[in-house]
């Protein structure tokens, strides 16, 4: 009994479920010929919602432009350099002795033959003293000897006296005459070391940190001397440039090319100089020449040793053809540009770059003044690329087409639909 009964019921699941198929395939035509749409072909799945779009063009780019424009241009160089003193000097002693006084401090500017430091001056005094004695005591001899000599010349002549003690004594004149010479001249060494006690600055400029103090022993072989003057007033700046400048620095050295320091940030101006010389050969290693310009440096703006950015003009191009640096695009072929066709496509130009200043380039063939070309957004086109300018959107306001002007629009109609009072269609 149980058997059959199971029978019975999946028999009528089989056929309720059968029924439910041939049920639904047939309403489908039915529901389709209803709407006006053609019945889904057998085994196609069905699909809901709204229908998909067709195909549209793509909106265009909005991008950056620039027109081509001419300008003289700055043809300047710009590289880091180190402040040098014109002079820097290590003053040390001439003569050994005790150090009696200091007359600077630290970090004084002193000028050129201000008394730096003394010498216990005493030894030295005794040494003039021994060589003036020894001098004037040559004086009296030589002037006994020359008395001599007259007398045996009188003598001569009256046939009184040989030939021999004439020219003995004239030759004893003469000895007696370079010996004075030598006392002299040790008179005057002595004079000198004792000038030499008093040690005075020999340029003028900014004397570092003391080196010695009072009562130490200083002399010529000392390693640290005395003071050390740093001269600040001009100043140099040394640097850098490529060897391809050489012809260039040749006719700025000529000129008295103006030269501009600024901070390491590069906006404060500094100083404010002239382009003064450069090195007699090329750095092999680095393919530079070192060059240096000279500063006034009246107001001490400029320290030795620090690091500023020099700027040197070399030259100007008059009228040159200029665009953005931001324009220029380095490709396979070499530079290129997006110009920007009257019908707002764009072409890709190959063009010849010459200098660059700032954020401006020159362009040597390629381009014509007046001509647009893409600043901005260029990683996005290709050529015959649409294009759309800032000005454009701003021109036609938010209810443009473009990106989400077709959506705004239908809102907005079936928001005029609603007020109406007319039922939005099912």
């Amino acid at each position: 009994m149980g058997r059959w009964l199971g029978s019975v019921v999946a028999l009528l699941v089989v056929t309720g479920v059968g029924w439910l198929a041939w049920s639904l395939t047939q309403r489908e035509p039915e529901r389709a010929a209803g709407s006006g749409r053609p019945p889904a072909a057998a085994g196609a799945p069905a699909r809901s919602g709204p229908p998909a779009p067709g195909p549209r063009a793509l909106p265009p780019t909005t991008v950056g432009m620039a027109v081509v424009e001419r300008a003289d241009l700055p043809v300047s160089v710009e590289a880091l350099g180190t402040v040098v003193p014109a002079a820097t000097v290590r003053v040390r002693p001439q003569v050994s002795g005790v150090l009696q006084e200091v007359r600077y401090r630290e970090g004084q500017t002193v000028r050129q033959g201000d008394l730096l430091a003394v010498i216990d001056p005493r030894p030295f005094e005794m040494a003039l003293q021994q060589a003036t004695g020894q001098r004037m005591r040559d004086e009296a001899q030589l002037e006994a000897a020359r008395v001599t000599l007259q007398r045996f010349r009188t003598l001569l002549k009256q046939d009184s006296i040989a030939r021999q003690e004439v020219d003995s004594q004239e030759a004893l004149v003469k000895q007696l005459e370079a010996t004075l010479v030598v006392s002299k001249a040790n008179e005057g060494t002595a004079r000198l070391n004792l000038g030499y006690t008093r040690i005075a600055a020999p340029i003028s400029g900014r004397v570092g940190l003391r080196t010695v103090d009072v009562g130490n022993v200083v002399g010529p072989s000392d390693t640290n001397g005395v003071a050390v003057i740093t001269q600040m007033a001009p100043i140099d700046v040394e640097f850098a440039v490529p060897q391809d400048l050489v012809g260039a620095l040749r006719d700025a050295v000529q000129a008295g090319t103006a030269a501009r320091a600024l901070d390491r940030s590069r906006t404060q101006l500094l100083a404010t100089g002239r382009f003064s010389a450069f090195d007699n050969l090329i750095d092999p290693q680095t393919g530079t020449v070192r060059a240096k310009a000279r500063f006034a440096n009246g107001d001490g703006a400029l320290f030795p040793n620090q690091f500023v950015n020099v700027q040197l003009q070399l030259r100007t191009i008059e009228g040159a053809l200029v665009v953005p640096v931001s324009a220029v695009r380095a490709g396979q072929a070499g530079e290129q540009v997006f110009v920007i066709q009257p019908d707002r496509t764009v072409t890709l130009r190959p063009v010849q770059r010459g200098q660059v200043a700032g954020d401006k380039v020159q362009i040597v063939s390629g381009l014509s003044l007046g001509e647009r070309v893409v600043t901005e957004g260029a990683d996005r086109l290709r050529e015959g690329s649409r294009v759309a300018l800032p000005a454009d959107a701003a021109r036609a306001g938010p209810g443009a087409p473009g990106e989400g002007g077709a959506a705004a629009g239908a809102g907005r109609r079936r928001a005029a639909g609603t007020q109406g009072g007319a039922a939005p269609a099912p």
